[in-house]
């Protein structure tokens, strides 16, 4: 830091390094799903799930009924396949998925829901509305109603 600094002649003011450390668009989003996932963790929790982790609740979404190779799931949530399959290991371990082959190619293997992993699912998609409903209670349905339109415009 130093090496950057000595070359300046004039040190910047402490408006200017405040002006910098503004949290931009990226930051605040990053923060605001991290809040989101938190919360909606600690209710999975508070319903018994103790063992997931946001890494396991953050795969979930992307699993078909049907299952899926593990290949689509690395293009879907955009992980590593060595990530993908240590997350299938752990929530395979803890009974939520499972491994079959796939019907359409012997060599490959699906990954579904067990029954168990199932209800996980469905617990999961009421944990997440009442994680939007605190959301909506801290800034309001008008405001959540637009900040939700306004994110799927940048992210389409």
């Amino acid at each position: 830091m130093i090496g950057l600094m000595s070359g300046l002649t004039d040190l910047p003011t402490e408006a200017q390094l405040k002006e910098l450390r503004q949290p931009s668009l990226g930051r605040l989003l990053l923060r605001a799903n991290r809040a989101f996932s938190s919360k909606a963790l600690a209710l999975l929790k508070q319903h018994g799930y103790s063992n997931l982790t946001l890494a396991h609740t953050a795969l979930l979404p992307h699993l078909d009924l049907q299952g899926n190779r593990l290949t689509a799931l690395t293009e879907r949530t955009g992980l590593t396949k060595q990530s993908i399959s240590q997350l299938v290991a752990e929530l395979e371990s803890q009974g939520f998925l499972e491994r079959i082959p796939d019907p359409t190619d012997r060599r490959a293997v699906l990954v579904r829901f067990t029954a168990s992993g199932w209800e996980l699912c469905q617990l999961s998609s009421r944990v997440v509305q009442e994680t939007e409903k605190a959301f909506e209670e801290m800034i309001g349905p008008a405001e959540l109603a637009a900040l939700k339109q306004m994110l799927e415009k940048i992210t389409d």
